[in-house]
């Protein structure tokens, strides 16, 4: 089953590609400790990009 985004925002193709790419990679991953290794790593990711996010919009709203 795939995620798909109900945000509104899109992916660019490059990225829906990556995503795919991310995607057969974890399926085709039987390992429980390869799988938790991914999954931190997506988790990292993840708060690394929202932390990014936060200070452009800072950023923005401090008029700089």
């Amino acid at each position: 089953m795939r995620m798909t985004m109900t945000s509104g925002i899109s992916l660019a193709l490059t990225q829906q590609f990556e995503l795919e790419r991310l995607n057969r990679a974890i399926d085709a991953t039987g390992d429980p400790d390869q799988l938790q290794l991914i999954a931190q790593q997506l988790l990292q990711a993840w708060q690394a990009q929202k932390a990014a996010t936060e200070w452009v919009n800072r950023q923005q709203n401090s008029g700089i």
